[in-house]
């Protein structure tokens, strides 16, 4: 029984002692991309959205949330490209849409996987696929749900410091929900949550696989739309939002004969709070937004500071 016992013993050896500052530290879904009008799917027709975010850190914390003397030195900019199709027909008292986000730039790790990242050079990262999303628009509440997947098309290789991609499958079952707190849809609260179940990794040259722990993602955000014409042709949304993203079971490591083991790391999350600007014209289906996202608190992961920018414009389906 004992030598059936030892390899299992020293595998749990060799991950304790090589691996707890290359731990799983956030997950596939970057916070700060959703923030205010978090229930809102687009309206019928074709919509692109271009996003760019920021996410700068010097900092590390430990399980108890201390900052620990390795730096990520990290600043981290990605470029995404949402496409949404939304046809103009109704599926249960909602509309269908169908949704990507390729191809998605990055200077680094979406994972940070690692705790020293090079950032310098630019290469293509993950892809999002999103084949069911379903909206309600009802009168005093926008929510939609929706099932996507993280397919690990970015640059991965184990156990390299220059990393973009993930190396894995994710898959993300979403849901968000506005409600309006005036009769006039002027005063909003938000919610959006990412419930994330991945597959294998490969973290070692000598087949050894790592599965990481499931993550969930909450966004909130409260805002208020303003009008800058009487015409409500150009209107300002401001708000204050955050998120919160925690780590919920445990990472899984599979040697090269098959042993499965759970992960010795400590459970990651992380908290943030900050504002929005959006810039709306309605008439011509086009806006503009801006973020900014201070994270306060954080749990064996980085602690940092996230930016996020961009735009979107809508080619309506004409309504008959």
């Amino acid at each position: 029984m004992k030598l059936k016992l030892w390899p299992l013993i020293a595998f749990c050896i060799v991950l304790v002692g090589g691996l707890p500052l290359a731990a799983q530290q956030k997950g596939q879904y970057i916070p700060g991309q959703v923030g205010l009008n978090a229930g809102i799917l687009p309206s019928p027709g074709f919509t692109y959205v271009n996003m760019e975010l920021n996410y700068d850190t010097s900092t590390i914390n430990d399980a108890a949330g201390n900052a620990i003397s390795a730096k990520p030195n990290l600043n981290l900019w990605v470029i995404e490209n949402f496409y949404y199709y939304v046809p103009n027909t109704r599926f249960l008292g909602g509309n269908l849409g169908f949704m990507m986000i390729i191809p998605t730039i990055a200077n680094g790790s979406l994972t940070l996987a690692q705790v020293n990242v090079s950032g310098s050079t630019y290469g293509l990262a993950d892809s999002w696929f999103q084949p069911f999303t379903l909206g309600w628009h009802l009168k005093r509440a926008d929510i939609q749900i929706g099932d996507a997947f993280m397919v690990p098309t970015g640059r991965y290789t184990p156990g390299a410091l220059n990393n973009i991609g993930s190396g894995y499958f994710g898959n993300h079952v979403i849901m968000g929900t506005t409600v309006y707190l005036t009769k006039n849809k002027g005063t909003s609260a938000n919610i959006f949550a990412d419930w994330e179940v991945h597959g294998q990794k490969q973290i070692t040259n000598g087949h050894v696989y790592k599965r990481p722990g499931q993550a969930f993602t909450d966004e909130w955000g409260v805002g208020q739309v303003l009008p800058l014409r009487k015409d409500l042709s150009k209107l300002i949304q401001l708000g204050v939002i955050g998120y919160d993203q925690w780590q919920l079971t445990n990472d899984q490591f599979t040697a090269p004969l098959g042993t499965t083991v759970p992960g010795p790391s400590p459970y990651y999350s992380v908290h943030a709070v900050g504002g929005q600007a959006n810039f709306i014209m309605p008439p011509k289906n086009l806006a503009f937004f801006f973020k900014y996202l201070h994270e306060y608190k954080s749990y064996s992961r980085p602690l940092g500071d996230t930016i996020v920018f961009g735009g979107s414009w809508t080619l309506r389906i004409p309504e008959h």
